[in-house]
C-alpha cells in the first residue's frame, strides 16, 4: 500500500468522455469510401439503392447538414430542456373562470425542436417543394432526415407523423366542391399548404383524436357524436363574430361533442378525428382554435406567414383539456383527456366512411413509429460504439478489444440493420405509390425491390406496414436496453449533465411507446392475417404479392447466397404451410408467428441484395448472420460451424464498430 494515493472527488482515474461522431457524411467530403464517411454505414448503404446512383447535392448536402446540427450543443440543449421541463396545465384564470385562451404551457425546447425539424423538413421533404423531387423518391429523402432526427427529437416527432397523416387524408380530397359546406375547399386547400410548410411562421401540425375509454385501439367503440348546426346557430355565431378560426378561415357546420382519452399533439393547429352521425362513425377535420367576438386577422392574406400569427383574441375550439398523462417516456410531449363540447368540423369525405378515410392516417404514423424505433436505435448503436473506444477493463483493456462485447453488440447491430432496411423498404414502396415506379426507381438499384404494378405496391406496403410497425419497436426496446447495459451503471443513468447525448436512458423509456401507440403487436398482427385472410380475395394475397416479390429478389443477389435463399425458402414454406392451412380464427391466435415468418423473410432479402451490390464483407456477414438467427430449427444445425473463431471476432468487431475499426492488438503486434 506504500506509494498508493487514494482517490478523491477531483483526483483519481476520470472516465474520457465518448465522442459521438455524425450519423451521415456527404460522399466526397473525406477521402473514404461512401460508406466510410458516414458512422451509420446501413444508412448510406440503403440511400445507394433507393437514390440515384450520383445523390444530387440538394439531397447530400442537407443531410450532411442536418446530421451535424442533431449533435450541437444547442439543439441537444432543447432536448434536455423538453424532457425535463414537462408540460403544464392551467385550465382556470386567476379569479377562477375556464381558461380558453392558454391552458396548455409547453418547454421552450418543445417548441425550438418543432421550429428545427419544421424546417429541416421532416415532414415537407415528402411533398414537391423542390423541383429536384420530381426526378427521386422523396420519401426516402424525407425519412433519411427523419432517421437522422430521431435520437435528438424528444418525440417531437409524434405531431409530425399526424401532420403528415393528416397531409396525405387532405390531399384526397383538395378536389371536393363544397357542396352542403361552405368554405370546405377554401380550408382543406389552405390547410394542407400550411401542414406540408417548410416555414415554422405558417407551417402547422395536426392531432389525431381518436382513442376514448370504451374502445382504445378499436375505433368501433367511438362514442363521440357529430350532429349539422342549425341555421339559427350558424347565424347566432355570424352574428357574434364567431364563424371563423384563429387563421380567418371559415368554421365547419357541424358540432362534435365527446371525450378523448389519450390524444397526443393536444398543441396542434388541427385535428382529425372520428365522431358517430346518424350514418356511422365518420372522419373530420377541425381547428383547434377559432376567433372571438368578430376579431379577425385584418390586414392578412391566407398563405402568408403573417396570417398565422395570433395578435388577435382567439380561444379553444369547443375544447377543454381534463388533465394530461404522466407517462413513462415521451415527458416533453402533451398527452391530455379531452372533452370536447360544440367543437366546429367540417366532415371528410362521405358521412360514414370515417374509418376507410382515417386508415390514410394510420398507415402514415404506423411507418413514423417503426422509423422512429429505428432511429432511436442507431443513436443508442452510436453511444455504445464511442463508448468502446474509451473505456477499458480487464487491465487496462479497452472494450472494443473484448471479443465477448464484440460479439454481442454486432448482434444487436445485425438485427438493427435488418429492421432499418425493412423500413426504408416501406418508405420507397409509399414513394412508389404517391409518384408511380419509373419516378422512384430510375437510375438507381431498387428497381427489384419494388414492383411496377401501382396495386402490387400498394398490397405490399398493406402487408408489411403492420409487420414493420411490430417488429420493429419491438426490437427498439430490447436494443436500447442492451445499449444501456453496455454502458454499465453509466448507461442506467439520466446523463443530462453533458449536453444529454450519452442519455440512453431517455432514449428506452420513449421507445416503449412505440410497441403500443397506434396498435399493439397483437393488433397488428390481427391486421395482417385481416390482409392475408380477406374472404373477398379468391387468390392467396400472401403468394400473389410477398411471395412472388420473395422469388424476384432472391433471383437478384448474388450466387454466393445460395444456400441461404434455400433457408428463406423453407422458412416461406413453413409460412404459405401455415396461411394456407388455417382458417381465420387459428390463424389469429397465431398471428404473432405470422408477424415473425415475414420479418425473417423480408429482411434477409433486403440484407442479401444489400451485400450483393458490392460483396462488401460486414454487409455479407450481417446477412448471413440474420438467416442463421432466424433459420428454422433444421436449417440451424445444417449451418456450418467451423472456421477460424478469430476471423468471427474481426467480423464482429466490422459489423458493431464499422469497417475502419482495428483491433488495438493488431496495431500493438504490428508496432
Amino acid at each position: 500500500m506504500d506509494g498508493c494515493k487514494p482517490s478523491s472527488a477531483t483526483s483519481g482515474f476520470f472516465q474520457a468522455s465518448p465522442t459521438i461522431p455524425p450519423q451521415y457524411s456527404r460522399p466526397g467530403s473525406s477521402s473514404t469510401s461512401d460508406h466510410d464517411t458516414s458512422d451509420d454505414t446501413v444508412l448510406s448503404r440503403i440511400l445507394s439503392i433507393y437514390l440515384p446512383n450520383t445523390i444530387p447535392s440538394e439531397i447530400s448536402k442537407p443531410l450532411h447538414d442536418f446530421s451535424r446540427l442533431v449533435l450541437h450543443p444547442s439543439t441537444l440543449a432543447h432536448t434536455v430542456d423538453c424532457d425535463t421541463d414537462v408540460p403544464t396545465l392551467h385550465p382556470l384564470t386567476t379569479f377562477g373562470e375556464e381558461n380558453k385562451t392558454s391552458p396548455l404551457r409547453t418547454s421552450e425546447g418543445w417548441r425550438a425542436l418543432k421550429q428545427i425539424q419544421t424546417r429541416a423538413g421532416v415532414v415537407g421533404y415528402g411533398y414537391p417543394h423542390l423541383a429536384i423531387h420530381q426526378s427521386f423518391n422523396r420519401r426516402v429523402h424525407q425519412f433519411a432526415t427523419l432517421h437522422l432526427w430521431h435520437g435528438s427529437c424528444a418525440v417531437t416527432t409524434c405531431p409530425m407523423a399526424m401532420t403528415d397523416g393528416a397531409a396525405v387524408l387532405l390531399r384526397r380530397h383538395l378536389n371536393d366542391l363544397d357542396g352542403d359546406q361552405p368554405g370546405r375547399a377554401e380550408v382543406f386547400v389552405e390547410s394542407y399548404k400550411r401542414l406540408v410548410s417548410l416555414d415554422p411562421a405558417y407551417a402547422w401540425t395536426s392531432g389525431q383524436w381518436m382513442t376514448e375509454r370504451s374502445g382504445g385501439s378499436d375505433v368501433r367503440g367511438t362514442e363521440t357524436v357529430a350532429r349539422r348546426m342549425t341555421a339559427k346557430e350558424i347565424e347566432s355565431d355570424v352574428v357574434s363574430g364567431r364563424d371563423r378560426d384563429a387563421h380567418g378561415l371559415p368554421l365547419g357546420p357541424w358540432l362534435v361533442d365527446g371525450f378523448k382519452w389519450f390524444s397526443s399533439a393536444t398543441d396542434a393547429d388541427m385535428a382529425v378525428l372520428l365522431a358517430q352521425t346518424s350514418r356511422g362513425l365518420s372522419a373530420f377535420y377541425a381547428p383547434l382554435r377559432r376567433c372571438v367576438g368578430g376579431s379577425s386577422p385584418l390586414g392578412t392574406e391566407a398563405g402568408s406567414s403573417e396570417s398565422s400569427r395570433h395578435d388577435f383574441t382567439s380561444e379553444m375550439n369547443g375544447v377543454r383539456l381534463q388533465r394530461l398523462k404522466s407517462k413513462l417516456g415521451t415527458k416533453g410531449l402533451p398527452t391530455a383527456e379531452l372533452e370536447l363540447k360544440g367543437m366546429r368540423a367540417f366532415l371528410i369525405g362521405t358521412e360514414g366512411q370515417g374509418v376507410k378515410e382515417i386508415s390514410a392516417v394510420l398507415n402514415i404514423t404506423r411507418l413514423y413509429t417503426a422509423s422512429a424505433g429505428a432511429g432511436y436505435l442507431a443513436r443508442g448503436l452510436a453511444v455504445s460504439r464511442a463508448y468502446t473506444h474509451v473505456r477499458r477493463v480487464r487491465g487496462g483493456q479497452l472494450l472494443c478489444d473484448n471479443a465477448q462485447h464484440l460479439a454481442w453488440m454486432a448482434d444487436e447491430s445485425v438485427k438493427y440493420r435488418a429492421h432499418t432496411h425493412l423500413v426504408f423498404l416501406g418508405v420507397a414502396l409509399l414513394g412508389a405509390s404517391e409518384q408511380g415506379h419509373e419516378a422512384v426507381v430510375a437510375s438507381t438499384r431498387a428497381g427489384v425491390l419494388i414492383p411496377r404494378n401501382k396495386e402490387t405496391v400498394d398490397t405490399l406496403l398493406r402487408i408489411l406496414t403492420p409487420v414493420m410497425k411490430a417488429q420493429v419497436t419491438l426490437n427498439s426496446v430490447s436494443g436500447l436496453r442492451a445499449c444501456m447495459e453496455s454502458l454499465g451503471g453509466v448507461g442506467y443513468c439520466e446523463n443530462n449533465d453533458d449536453g444529454g447525448v450519452l442519455n440512453i436512458a431517455r432514449l428506452f423509456r420513449d421507445s416503449v411507446v412505440g410497441t403500443i401507440w397506434e396498435g399493439t403487436t397483437s393488433v397488428m398482427a390481427e391486421d395482417v392475417v385481416r390482409v392475408l385472410k380477406n374472404p373477398k380475395v379468391k387468390v392467396s394475397v400472401l403468394d400473389r404479392v410477398f411471395g412472388a416479390w420473395m422469388r424476384a429478389v432472391l433471383a437478384a443477389v448474388d450466387p454466393t447466397f445460395s444456400k441461404e435463399c434455400e433457408t428463406v425458402n423453407n422458412r416461406y414454406d413453413a409460412l404459405q404451410n401455415l396461411v394456407d392451412k388455417l382458417d381465420a380464427d387459428q390463424l389469429h391466435r397465431r398471428g404473432r408467428e405470422v408477424l415473425d415468418h415475414i420479418e425473417a423473410i423480408a429482411c434477409a432479402c433486403l440484407l442479401m441484395y444489400d451485400a450483393s451490390v458490392d460483396r462488401d464483407i460486414a454487409a455479407m456477414a450481417v446477412a448471413r448472420r440474420w438467416i442463421v438467427t432466424n433459420a428454422l430449427p433444421l436449417d440451424k444445425v445444417q449451418q456450418d460451424s467451423s472456421g477460424d473463431w478469430t476471423k468471427e471476432v474481426d467480423l464482429d468487431r466490422r459489423i458493431y464498430l464499422g469497417p475502419d475499426a482495428v483491433s488495438l492488438m493488431t496495431v500493438q503486434a504490428k508496432l
